[in-house]
């Protein structure tokens, strides 16, 4: 079997449902995340072999998608894969997000908001993630259950694109990705998946 790293999305939140920025905020799954997440479980645990991983990062909407994924299995949290933070626009709506800031984000991949994260440091740590997860995928599958921003990341690496590539992807919630690896590296063989839910 060729090694292959999952990547999952989780599954919604209200905040989601707001369509608020939640960043480093902890919100749990609302009652369409829950849904959601029974849908991944059913969907990729029949995947899963007795070797496979389950990875999450440490916020509870990911790692509650992930225990339903897991189906009684460990899941291995890793922080590296922790969302984004928004610092000063954590929980706020992303219409209150003035323009110039956006263009700025846009355009500057070492733009960080107000006690938040850039879009270069989310990707040093997912990079760094990715080299680690691909060591144990050589003959298994690795589940990774993340957010957003650290999902793009990957894909980017996986791609060797330039990090502006990641304005031009949209992920839903709950939606799966798959790397094929290779070696060091890795290529993508498919992009949010969601015909699942």
């Amino acid at each position: 079997m060729t090694g292959q790293i999952i990547l999952v999305r989780h599954g919604r939140t209200a905040l989601n449902a707001q369509g608020r920025m939640q960043g480093r905020l902890d919100e749990p799954l609302d009652d369409v995340g829950r849904r959601q997440a029974a849908s991944l479980g059913a969907y990729l645990s029949a995947e899963l072999g007795p070797d496979d991983i389950v990875v999450s990062s440490p916020l509870q909407r990911a790692r509650h998608t992930a225990e339903a994924i897991a189906a009684g299995r460990e899941v291995i949290v890793d922080e590296r894969w922790i969302e984004l933070a928004y610092g000063e626009f954590d929980g706020r709506l992303q219409s209150d997000v003035p323009a110039t800031t956006w263009a700025q984000w846009r355009n500057d991949d070492s733009f960080a908001p107000t006690g938040g994260e850039s879009l270069q440091e989310v990707s040093s740590r997912v990079v760094d993630a990715c080299a680690h997860w691909v060591a144990f995928a050589t003959d298994r599958r690795i589940v990774v259950v993340s957010h957003v921003s650290p999902i793009k990341a990957a894909i980017v690496w996986a791609l060797g694109a330039d990090l502006a590539l990641s304005w031009r992807m949209r992920l839903d919630t709950a939606a799966v990705s798959r790397l094929a690896v290779a070696g060091e590296s890795a290529s993508l063989t498919s992009f949010n998946e969601t015909h699942h839910l």
